[in-house]
């Protein structure tokens, strides 16, 4: 197979992407674009078959042979860099990024490509254990600012002396960090263990640098205590490895040493996997929905997301802030409207739509692409609309919420839903 060939069918992996088709069998595609270019469109059918034994000649439908001439222009470009570009091109690489356009054209920032690095280091991230520094970045799309939320209990990041709350700002001298280049200032922080990388934070307006020191860090996506003899707290961080299976056992726990009354915490918790606050849901429900989907064509399907019964007999206080997306809003409604759940804190950030991760090609890439709109059981939206809590409570000015775990002596949200919950439990 020559390197047009090559070129082409690497084109039309970036096709499948854009019309949803199966992917068609090397095979096929050698002989669709064979050495000597012969093509037969057909007036009919879907299927591209070879029309001889030698695979040099194939009849299409006309239909995909107008979908692979919208690549015609890319084709063109690629020829001409490949001939003419001043240096040694990498083919492979402009077929990424263009990839990696054909989903930005869809102009929604919850859509995008990974490549195979990127997708193999999403699953590791998301089972927990990976080498870095030991963070957690909130990114605002609007302000374009990262934010530190989570510093991992006794990881590099920590030691060093980095906060929840900090920005940020640079990583070593190669990238002032945004919203749009996160993930590239992440593979930066990321490395070999007992390697160093300098990163820099916005701390009250000031710029204060640490060099920290890569290694192995362990993520716990759940942290529980009791507040007092009724009450029992738990911290959830991200619908991520397996963090329905770490709440129920802390929610167990908790019940086991007298819990009545349960505050879950969802405060920055931007989400993950909806499976998971479907799990966490049915712990607190009975038979039900947890939420329904609308799709683009319309339907609205109801079945996707449901609980069963045998629901743990507890009372229920959810604290949210302008940090708590996806999952949590959807746990948030289901339990608020499914089992008289009640909230505290302040508006919730209001992203009330579903991805699916998908892999595609052969190289270990993947997609991750928007499919659905979802609603609470109740019927309320959620995008760009959020949650408004029962009881508002905002921070006092100046307060960033860098607080010790379970701090119910400084945090004011805190205090609230355990004011709540003991009332309930009179």
């Amino acid at each position: 197979m020559n390197k047009k060939i090559l070129i082409l069918a690497a084109m039309l992996t970036v096709l499948c992407l854009l019309s949803s088709c199966a992917m068609i069998p090397a095979s096929k595609l050698q002989a669709l674009f064979s050495a000597n270019g012969s093509t037969t469109i057909s007036s009919g059918g879907n299927a591209v078959q070879p029309q001889s034994n030698t695979g040099d000649s194939v009849v299409i439908s006309r239909e995909e042979y107008e979908k692979y001439r919208k690549f015609s222009e890319l084709v063109s470009i690629l020829d001409d860099a490949n001939q003419n570009f001043y240096q040694e091109n990498d083919p492979d690489k402009m077929i990424e990024y263009a990839t990696r356009g054909l989903m930005s054209g869809l102009e929604d920032p919850y859509s995008f490509y990974y490549n195979p690095d990127e997708y193999a280091e999403l699953w590791e991230e998301d089972e927990g254990n990976y080498v870095g520094i030991g963070v957690m970045i909130q990114s605002n799309m609007e302000t374009q600012i990262c934010t530190i939320i989570r510093v991992f209990e006794g990881g590099p990041a920590q030691e060093a002396g980095v906060q929840r709350g900090d920005i940020l700002y640079k990583v070593n001298d190669d990238i002032f960090v945004d919203a749009n280049n996160l993930q590239e200032a992440v593979n930066i922080m990321r490395g070999e263990p007992n390697t160093d990388v300098n990163v820099t934070f916005l701390r009250n307006g000031e710029e204060i640098t640490f060099t920290i020191t890569r290694r192995s860090v362990n993520v716990n996506q759940v942290a529980c205590a009791m507040l007092d003899d009724k009450v029992g707290y738990i911290a959830l961080y991200e619908f991520a490895g397996k963090a329905e299976i770490e709440f129920e056992r802390a929610l167990n726990e908790l019940v086991g040493m007298g819990a009545k009354g349960i505050i879950l915490d969802l405060r920055d918790n931007s989400g993950g996997w909806v499976e998971q606050a479907r799990y966490i849901a049915d712990l607190f429900m009975d038979e039900g929905e947890v939420c329904y989907l609308q799709f683009r064509n319309g339907e609205q399907h109801t079945a996707e997301y449901r609980t069963t019964d045998g629901k743990t007999d507890v009372k229920l206080a959810i604290l949210i802030n302008e940090n708590s997306a996806s999952s949590s809003e959807i746990l948030t409604g289901a339990l608020r409207d499914c089992a008289g759940a009640v909230t505290v804190g302040v508006k919730s950030f209001g992203k009330g739509i579903i991805q699916e991760v998908v892999p595609v090609g052969e190289k270990g890439a993947g997609y991750q692409m928007t499919i659905a709109q979802y609603f609470t059981p109740k019927g309320s939206a959620v995008h760009g609309i959020g949650i408004t809590p029962d009881y508002i409570v905002p921070l006092p000015e100046g307060d960033s919420g860098m607080y010790q775990f379970a701090d119910a002596d400084h945090d004011i949200q805190l205090q609230k839903a355990l004011e709540v919950l003991k009332e309930a439990l009179r």
